[in-house]
């Protein structure tokens, strides 16, 4: 029995993942801490990232990046079986989940979602504390406050929509809303009355339309649904009022490294209009 019971143990470690120097690892279900870790550490201690990060329109890093990592569904049986060192999740964790990780005696971290640039940067302090990563910390937070300076703009804005996938739009009382500022531009969903992320009527839009609507998809190439259709219509019923171009779905979703990407994007494009 003693024999049989070494050997079931022994097939079971070689059947498990190699563990790091660091020994279980950081696992992460927040794929907007995922951004974050695969900039502020090395990829040998992250274990896993959540599966929102392999999923183009969850993502905020390359689906390449992504594609190196195990992911997660975010599950409390799939994560306490890693045994990791770290579990870094949302807010919006559920009780019985967080419960579970207590119980297991995992290591928590969870973060929320910031709606200004300052409270990003202070998210990103938090995490490289929790990781022992202060000065790859401290490095992105630089990168954010240029990114932010490079982009500043003293004159007009411009007013522009952020269609983000469907009929949704990005409005008020979030961080975009706070980028598009910075870098010239009014939020038309704002004007519309719309806060957070939601919905808006087509027929709002063309009666009265943004200077730029900026969207996931090619100009052109809108993705075959039927709310693209409707606004590939709406714009070709605008025509030349409304500015189309393109900004990445991965730009929407976070912020700590993903603010200079966002930054650099809106700034070249308020630089082009005339």
């Amino acid at each position: 029995m003693r024999t049989g019971a070494a050997l079931l143990c022994l097939l079971a470690a070689s059947c498990a993942a190699p563990p790091s120097k660091w020994g279980g690892g950081i696992v992460s279900t927040n794929p907007c801490a995922d951004a974050m870790l695969v900039e502020l550490v090395p990829p040998g201690r992250i274990a896993a990232i959540s599966h929102y990060s392999k999923d183009p329109t969850a993502t905020s890093i390359p689906l390449e990046v992504a594609a190196r990592f195990r992911s997660t569904t975010g599950s409390a049986e799939e994560v306490i079986a890693m045994r990791p060192d770290l579990v870094v999740a949302s807010s919006f964790t559920a009780p019985a989940t967080r419960e579970a990780y207590r119980r297991a005696g995992l290591k928590t971290l969870y973060l929320d979602s910031p709606v200004t640039i300052e409270a990003s940067k202070r998210q990103v302090t938090e995490l490289a504390a929790a990781i022992g990563a202060e000065k790859a910390g401290e490095a992105m937070n630089a990168r954010i406050d240029g990114a932010v300076a490079a982009a500043a703009w003293s004159g007009p804005r411009a007013p522009a929509l952020v269609w983000i996938a469907g009929n949704l739009a990005s409005g008020s009382g979030n961080l975009l809303d706070q980028m598009l500022a910075l870098a010239g531009f009014s939020n038309q969903a704002a004007h519309y009355g719309l806060q957070f992320t939601g919905t808006l009527p087509i027929e709002r839009i063309v009666t009265d339309p943004p200077r730029v609507m900026l969207v996931p998809d090619q100009p052109g190439r809108l993705a075959s649904s039927r709310a693209a259709e409707v606004r590939g219509r709406a714009l070709a019923h605008l025509g030349g009022r409304v500015t189309q171009v393109r900004f990445e779905r991965s730009l929407v979703n976070c912020g700590g490294p993903t603010i200079p990407r966002a930054m650099a994007r809106l700034a070249e494009v308020r630089r082009g209009l005339r």
